[in-house]
């Protein structure tokens, strides 16, 4: 998964006006107590975070 596709499933999920401000704000234990956007900088997968934001937004399946 590219770093635009990761962005685009959130907004997706999350919507244009919030979905930047989720992934810079909810600290998920899973990506070692950071945000999204942290782990991102910090190098970790598009996919491993995106598989986080999965479980943490209890998403339907079809979204995996």
């Amino acid at each position: 998964m590219r770093h635009t596709e990761f962005w685009e499933r959130m907004e997706q999920a999350l919507g244009p006006a919030y979905h930047r401000s989720w992934a810079s704000q909810f600290v998920m234990a899973e990506l070692g107590e950071r945000t999204a956007q942290e782990a991102l900088d910090a190098g970790v997968p598009p996919k491993q975070v995106w598989a986080a934001v999965w479980r943490a937004l209890e998403l339907p399946a079809r979204e995996r």
